[in-house]
């Protein structure tokens, strides 16, 4: 049934910011709000935003705790003309462990996702806790959870599993993989422009942002992704090491007393190109100072050295290459960095033509290239509108569904997805 005419707000919770989205749920699902709360917890923090019909705003807050910060957001949200008749709040939530799909969130459900914590103890807390703030402010509104770890639930058992003692599989240790709203929205938007047949081909996506990640689908489904039971592991990222040595954790622990919570610290907040730098962790800063300072050079070509190698693995996964995607912050808006990772990859028949990836073109490889490179810009937030209206059973069509991101406003930075 058509829900209409209610909104759906998407809210996409990050690290140290929040992008959400409303959308009119009537007989279409149409955009009429997108914004972001930027550096919360830290100095100058911001919320920042753009409407439908072409305004667009942006505030500094005068309290930066994370909790104030989010209280402010909601009660903010909570004044918009656009959420009138609110029909359901839609949460990205990062880990749903055995859960294979979107769910409602129930007081039962919270209380077996807090049970998960120790999953992911960075994101799940943040996560619950706005849940919780929504609730409080809109108490009769349904809310859903929209697992990241979903996209990846069909992957073989092979690469799911950790070669671990059997015995901890009871535990659900095993790979499950991140960012799928972001690559459920990419195979969508592939089939889209270029066809369903073109979306069953052998992908390698790319989300590089300030967290990043590559995916090997096939079939349209995923057969294996670099993120595995946390999102730490895989591709070196903005502040994760992404995979690491293990013996580096009980050699920091024997010789520098690292405890877990420091080395948990280290690997997810301290590490990456703010590590390997010293000086930031934004790929655009490390970019103007690589001509000058050999430790910003290093930290960009140990990142593009990663994506490289890692495509050419998931090649091997795929049995070869059809199409590569790039997409988020960096893969969509850093054209040097597109043009690092594809070099050395022109066995698998990948060939950029230069003039199109400098303007950011939506195919950026050449008429000769045998892969198809493109850029495509992703939508999570859309992608959690829409599983929000199929677990309440809610249908519309898409033929007003617009999703123009090609003009980016200020609450999209290039490190800004997580």
């Amino acid at each position: 049934m058509a829900p209409g005419p209610f909104s759906v707000l998407a809210v996409n919770a990050g690290s140290s910011s929040i992008k959400f989205a409303v959308y009119r749920a009537g007989i279409e699902l149409a955009p009429l709000l997108r914004g972001a709360l930027h550096r919360i917890g830290l100095e100058g923090t911001t919320l920042s935003w753009d409407e439908s019909r072409g305004g667009r705003g942006q505030q500094e807050l005068k309290t930066s705790p994370r909790e104030a910060a989010i209280a402010t957001l909601v009660d903010w949200l909570a004044g918009r003309a656009e959420l009138g008749a609110l029909g359901a709040v839609g949460h990205r939530i990062v880990h749903g462990m055995r859960h294979t799909d979107a769910i409602r969130l129930t007081a039962d459900a919270i209380v077996e996702l807090r049970q998960g914590t120790p999953y992911a103890p960075d994101h799940l807390p943040q996560e619950l806790a706005l849940v919780e703030r929504f609730h409080a402010r809109f108490p009769d509104v349904a809310q859903v959870a929209c697992f990241d770890t979903t996209f990846h639930s069909s992957m073989p058992r092979v690469a799911r599993l950790l070669p671990l003692p059997r015995r901890y599989q009871a535990k659900h240790l095993q790979r499950y993989g991140f960012h799928g709203l972001s690559y459920a929205y990419l195979l969508e938007e592939l089939a889209r422009v270029a066809g369903p047949q073109a979306a069953r081909e052998r992908l390698l996506l790319a989300h590089l942002g300030n967290g990043a990640s590559l995916a090997a689908v096939h079939g349209g489904t995923s057969l294996d992704t670099t993120m595995g039971f946390t999102p730490a592991a895989g591709l070196m990222m903005s502040t994760r090491t992404g995979d690491l040595d293990p013996g580096v954790v009980s050699f920091l622990a024997r010789t520098e007393g690292l405890s877990v919570a420091e080395f948990d610290r280290m690997i997810n907040h301290e590490s990456g190109l703010l590590g390997v730098s010293g000086l930031s962790s934004d790929m655009r800063d490390l970019l103007a100072r690589e001509a000058d300072d050999p430790r910003a050079a290093e930290a960009i070509a140990l990142f593009c050295y990663q994506a490289r190698k890692w495509a050419g693995a998931f090649a091997a996964v795929l049995g070869g290459l059809d199409t590569l995607v790039f997409s988020a912050g960096i893969g969509e808006r850093s054209a040097p960095i597109r043009a690092r990772i594809c070099q050395g990859l022109e066995f698998l028949g990948v060939a950029l033509d230069e003039a199109r990836n400098a303007a950011h073109a939506a195919v950026i490889s050449s008429d000769a290239s045998r892969v198809t490179v493109r850029v495509i810009p992703t939508d999570e937030e859309v992608m959690i509108a829409r599983s929000v209206a199929r677990v309440l059973g809610w249908t519309y069509t898409r033929e007003d569904e617009t999703h123009d991101r090609t003009s980016h406003s200020a609450h999209d930075r290039p490190g800004s997805q997580d």
